[in-house]
Parts: C-alpha cells; sequence; structure tokens
C-alpha cells in the first residue's frame, strides 16, 4: 500500500504506562508483545487508556541494541507496577505519516518520512543515538481487523 504525504503537527505532553527494554532488530517482538501486558494491567486496575498503544524508540543502534518501550496513554499520570516505567510524551512538533499496510513495511515508511524531513531541512530532537521521541503508534487493533494490509501505524518522530 501506498504511505501518505507526511505532515508536520504539534502533540500535548501525554502520559503513559510502559515497558522498556533493550533489544535486538530480531527480538522487537519480545518488546511489542508486552504491549498487551500493560493494557491489562490498566484495565484490571480501572485504568482508562488516553489513546491507541505505541512503542517509543529511544536509542537506536540497528548493528546491536535499540532501547524501547512498549506503551500505552493514560489520562493522568500514573504510579506503574514495579516491573513497569510511567513517563510523559514530550509537547512538541512532530513529523508524522500513517502508514497501511503491514508492519513489515514500517522499515519503509520510516525510510520515507526519514528522507521526507530531510529534504524539508527538519532536524530531529535527538543526542546521538538517543531520540527526544520516535513512535510507531498502533491505531488498528488486530484482533478485530486480521487483515494486516489495512492495518494502520502513525510514525510521529520529534523535531528539534
Amino acid at each position: 500500500m501506498t504511505t501518505p504525504q507526511p505532515t508536520i503537527v504539534t502533540r500535548d505532553e501525554q502520559p503513559y504506562v510502559a515497558y522498556r527494554a533493550t533489544v535486538t532488530m530480531a527480538s522487537i517482538p519480545a518488546i511489542a508483545d508486552r504491549i498487551g501486558d500493560v493494557v491489562g494491567w490498566l484495565m484490571a486496575n480501572d485504568i482508562p487508556l488516553a489513546g491507541a498503544p505505541f512503542l517509543k524508540y529511544n536509542v537506536i543502534d540497528m548493528g546491536r541494541e535499540l532501547e524501547m518501550e512498549a506503551g500505552v496513554p493514560t489520562q493522568t499520570p500514573v504510579d506503574p507496577a514495579p516491573e513497569m516505567i510511567s513517563g510523559v510524551i514530550p509537547a512538541g512538533r512532530y513529523a508524522t505519516v500513517t502508514h497501511v499496510g503491514p508492519p513489515s513495511q514500517l522499515v519503509d515508511a520510516t525510510a520515507a518520512l526519514l528522507t521526507w524531513a530531510d529534504q524539508q531541512g527538519l532536524t530531529w530532537d535527538r543526542d546521538g543515538e538517543r531520540w527526544g521521541c520516535r513512535l510507531e503508534i498502533y491505531q488498528t487493533d488486530p484482533t478485530t481487523q486480521p487483515d494486516v494490509t489495512k492495518w494502520e501505524t502513525d510514525l510521529a518522530f520529534k523535531l528539534a
């Protein structure tokens, strides 16, 4: 499927609860699978979700390790279970694009977003390999939409 043209949006800060882990490219599914655990914990504790679940990439070293979080936005800051963390997605300007299609195409969609931003002369919020905020936001629930070609994922990368 075709990825739509990227845009720049302003986001408000957003509290969230997540699991954080250091993974390799091959073991990303291990952290992604924790999203369901976060949702389950929030629901069991009657804490309302305030948006779609996400993966947040903090450090990206494609050849070795990635520091990532599997999280869910909350309406207010939450004191999480001991094995989880709470955080705040920072407010600011984000380069964004919505990709419709299977997760296997997200690498190409990310590359297209990075290329577009470079062509626009945009600068990322990052310090070396540490990103200010780089999100994959999963808008489609795979339990209600089994057709991966219809899955919607928003990419949102914070600008400097």
